[in-house]
């Protein structure tokens, strides 16, 4: 079963995420937070295998939380849910140790995509990260 926190500071957006994810049969939504620091808290209490976080959070944004995640708990696999361009944002996230950096625009089956893969310890790389990494 992989374990998973989702971080995002909209509670409309948590629950979505929730529903997408409660028919994978593999996949358990274990806690949620509403900003960074609530992540830092819940992590050092409890085992994740994934944190689905979006970029842009109040109190601790989600670059600064991928840092001291990966510090504090190196075997949990960040992943990256934002509205924010992921040729942005996507190469500095991974740069700071997240396994995978994917778009709230994408379909539900690739978010259950993106996570089974970054919990088996692969990176998820979208297209459009891709090709900005090849060239």
């Amino acid at each position: 079963m992989i374990r998973v926190l989702i971080a995002d500071d909209h509670p409309v957006v948590r629950r979505g995420l929730k529903t997408i994810l409660k028919d994978a049969s593999d996949i358990k939504v274990e806690g949620e937070a509403g900003d960074g620091l609530e992540v830092m808290e819940m992590i050092r209490k409890d085992d994740y295998d994934v944190v689905v976080m979006d970029i842009t959070m109040p109190r601790l944004d989600g670059i600064e939380a991928i840092s001291r995640i990966k510090s504090e708990k190196p075997e949990i696999a960040v992943l990256v849910l934002s509205m924010n361009p992921e040729e942005v944002f996507g190469m500095r996230a991974l740069k700071l140790g997240a396994s995978g950096y994917l778009s709230k625009d994408s379909a539900p089956e690739q978010l259950i995509s993106a996570i089974r893969r970054v919990a088996s310890g692969r990176v998820y790389i979208s297209p459009i990260l891709a090709a900005q990494t090849s060239s």
